[in-house]
């Protein structure tokens, strides 16, 4: 099923992606659509992280949301979802709140961390998670409230601008004396709006589909 990406990418490039492992945190807007790139691009070995619920108001930007799927947990429609695209993954489905009082039961030996949690301080235990265990990661800051899609783009922590949330992770990171140089996919637009935070799909898809693009480039060298 993947004869066009090697094809594309080469034998030994696609041995990168199919033995590499990920930890996704987060399988809503963003890290839905970056758990189907997942799944679609080879790699083959996954844990999603996840405590909702698919709800109602999913259902104009998650993928994991369907009319069937109300009610049923995200992390269950995930993995059910990658079986019936190929029953080879290796899927480790964890249906909780990843906080700073269960992080270090997690394994320390993935290739890559994405971050796709809504929560601040879940943001930051996996940034001193990563780098503790010197693991990449690519964290995802605030796409809600903006309609731009093209001024999403991937940087370092330390030079985001017009995210608030990228600025209060920012300050949480130097009060715990961490490395700011974070990669994260960020938006360049100023939110709409302040309070509620509502959104299209196509910030989150971009969003969860170039965390994936940069994951994919940083493992395969292609002339």
């Amino acid at each position: 099923m993947y004869e066009r990406i090697i094809e594309l990418i080469g034998e030994n490039n696609f041995k990168q992606i199919k033995n590499s492992k990920i930890l996704l945190v987060g399988v809503g807007g963003v890290g839905g659509f970056a758990f189907e790139a997942l799944i679609r691009s080879g790699f083959q070995d996954i844990t999603i992280i996840d405590k909702d619920k698919v709800e109602i108001t999913n259902l104009n930007r998650q993928l994991v949301a369907t009319q069937k799927t109300i009610g049923w947990r995200k992390v269950a429609v995930c993995y059910e979802h990658s079986q019936e695209i190929n029953k080879d993954i290796q899927i480790k489905a964890l249906d909780m709140f990843l906080n700073a009082d269960n992080i270090n039961t997690l394994a320390n030996d993935y290739d890559y961390i994405i971050d796709a949690c809504d929560t601040l301080n879940t943001k930051l235990e996996l940034i001193r998670f990563a780098q503790n265990n010197h693991i990449k990661i690519i964290s995802a800051m605030g796409m809600g409230n903006r309609v731009d899609a093209s001024k999403i783009i991937i940087t370092t922590l330390d030079k985001t601008f017009n995210d608030p949330l990228a600025r209060n992770l920012r300050k949480l990171i130097k009060e715990n004396h961490l490395n700011s140089k974070v990669v994260v996919v960020s938006s360049q637009e100023l939110p709409l709006k302040k309070g509620k935070v509502n959104s299209l799909i196509t910030s989150p898809s971009i969003a969860g589909l170039l965390i994936v693009n940069y994951i994919i480039n940083d493992l395969i060298k292609v002339c």
